[in-house]
């Protein structure tokens, strides 16, 4: 496994988890995995499993298919970004944007899919805020 690759993972991880906001110790508390071990993933020491970003994914506030993207371990055609069925996290993207996206890199498609999350997760926090 490429370090980058693992560094852009944990990079992502770590932003979620300050964005909502919530401490490396309550991530792991809700999700049932060790402190250290997460520490180490978003430091890029480590690569999650499939298991442990099963268990990361709520508390996260991501949808299982958005991080197994992310990760590498859902193919850059699942339903998130192909064209047959364009959607992101229960929201339709445009067409166009969804056929333009499909035609980038995978790198760049788990980027943009990386900073929609982490945007969403703001709004989210933002309207709770305001209500």
């Amino acid at each position: 496994m490429d370090s980058n690759y693992k560094n852009h993972l944990g990079r992502i991880i770590k932003q979620q988890r300050i964005a909502i906001p919530l401490t490396l110790q309550k991530l792991a508390a809700r999700a049932g995995v060790s402190a250290s071990h997460l520490g180490r993933i978003e430091a890029g020491q480590r690569f999650p499993s499939a298991h442990i970003l099963r268990k990361i994914a709520k508390p996260l506030g991501f949808e299982e298919d958005e991080l197994f993207t992310l990760a590498g371990y859902l193919s850059p055609q699942s339903p998130i970004i192909a064209e047959t069925s364009p959607s992101y996290s229960g929201r339709q993207l445009d067409p166009y944007v969804a056929r333009v996206l499909g035609q980038e890199p995978v790198e760049v498609q788990r980027a943009v899919i990386g900073v929609l999350t982490i945007l969403k997760s703001i709004a989210q926090s933002l309207t709770k805020e305001s209500s």
